[in-house]
């Protein structure tokens, strides 16, 4: 049985020295690769008013593209992290950021809900490699100290894909329409995997059988890290899908000012992620996804109540990006505390299955409520996804510190 200081010391074969610095780009490489791993959901969610209106998608429909995505990243996820365990995050960040451009080019295109589905389904592929080809990419060119501050600064990448979404495409939409939006997008996903391509350093050969091989800890944070996600991201994609319908069909928001509810989510989010992932150090970390989880459950109260007080709605976007959002980096920062040598992209990929899964669940339960005008009955329930997030995460931590007192008594 390994102690926490133990697994939290574990790095992949090819690890950086200490003393080495960040790759000059990488941060920023790895930013941009998780924004457009996920800009779908965003601009699904902040163009929804518009798709809603011109391409006759219902709100239950509306929800189930996000099911359709998150649901075909989370049965890929398993294999996504064995393969970029395989062939390296280089490979891995250029066909993910090649296919985001497609899965956005199709949705530009889409004539109808049929090849709407079909493009949200094909974007679910580079959801599944986003996070096993970033991590990896860290743990093999990032020394230790600063991988904490390196992961969020990544991880906030979703959030600067909800940015653009909500503010710069959404404004654009309503100057060259809603495809236009999503065609400029496409466009700078295919740029972005150029440039990855070249930036990025050839792969290293695989790693040794028996590195690659080994087995998951039976007493690690995985599965209970899947769990905390499931609910986590059930919660997230619910506001992500229908916070800015709510604006405009409870709050009678125009679309553009609906949208920047989701870019408001997507700066605060950004902050958040690179500030908790920070505090993530080893001996704080296990505390932190229940503490995270409460706040989110404050913001959904939030959302709740903002009906009657429409300024509520911007503290609420705000807290869920500073909370709920943040969950998921800190997740990801414990995975690469606690990874065993060669199992970074599987134990990632595990983890964001769970996560991708909570994605595809969310949504469609909010929007059979949506649809029928109980906006404060899905955040009510959105509140409730929150908080057994928490309990998972808080049972994690309290028997996470049995188990460490446990091991150092033992080895004293």
């Amino acid at each position: 049985m390994k102690s926490a200081g133990t697994a939290a010391s574990v790095a992949e074969p090819g690890d950086r020295s200490e003393g080495a610095g960040v790759p000059r780009g990488l941060t920023a490489l790895l930013t941009t690769a998780m924004a457009f791993s996920m800009m779908q959901l965003f601009l699904l969610g902040a163009l929804g008013p518009r798709l809603v209106d011109g391409l006759g998608v219902s709100e239950t429909l509306l929800g189930l593209t996000t099911t359709v995505g998150f649901g075909t990243a989370a049965v890929l996820s398993p294999a996504g992290g064995r393969i970029v365990d395989r062939v390296g995050p280089r490979r891995a960040l250029v066909a993910l950021l090649a296919v985001s451009g497609a899965a956005l080019g199709l949705i530009g295109a889409a004539p109808g809900p049929a090849l709407l589905l079909l493009a949200v389904a094909l974007g679910g592929l580079p959801q599944a490699l986003a996070n096993p080809a970033t991590n990896k990419a860290i743990l093999a060119a990032v020394p230790a100290p600063r991988r904490g501050a390196v992961t969020g600064a990544k991880q906030s990448g979703v959030q600067l894909g909800a940015f653009a979404a909500g503010l710069p495409l959404a404004a654009a939409a309503g100057l060259i329409g809603w495809r236009g939006a999503v065609g400029v997008a496409a466009v700078a996903a295919a740029a972005a995997a150029l440039w990855a391509w070249r930036a990025l350093p050839a792969d290293p050969p695989p790693a040794p059988a028996v590195a690659v091989r080994a087995p998951a800890s039976s007493d690690g944070p995985v599965p209970w890290l899947a769990g905390f996600s499931l609910f986590l991201g059930a919660g997230i994609a619910s506001v992500n899908t229908y916070l800015a319908l709510y604006g405009v069909q409870r709050l009678g928001m125009g679309p553009t000012v609906a949208g920047a509810l989701i870019a408001v989510l997507g700066v605060s989010g950004i902050a958040g992620r690179v500030g908790w992932s920070r505090a993530a150090t080893p001996g704080r970390a296990p505390w932190l996804p229940g503490l995270l989880a409460g706040g989110a459950v404050g913001a959904a109260l939030l959302l709740a109540v903002s009906a009657r007080f429409e300024p509520l709605v911007w503290a609420a976007a705000v807290a869920v990006g500073v909370f709920a959002v943040s969950g998921n980096a800190v997740s990801m920062v414990l995975v690469m505390q606690r990874s065993a040598p060669g199992r970074a992209g599987r134990d990632t990929a595990l983890v964001a299955a769970g996560f991708f899964a909570g994605f595809a669940v969310g949504p469609p339960l909010f929007g059979l409520l949506a649809e029928r005008g109980r906006y404060g009955d899905g955040w009510a329930l959105v509140a409730a996804e929150f908080a057994v997030a928490g309990a998972v995460a808080l049972l994690w931590a309290v028997r996470d510190r049995r188990t460490s007192r446990t091991d150092r008594t033992a080895t004293t």
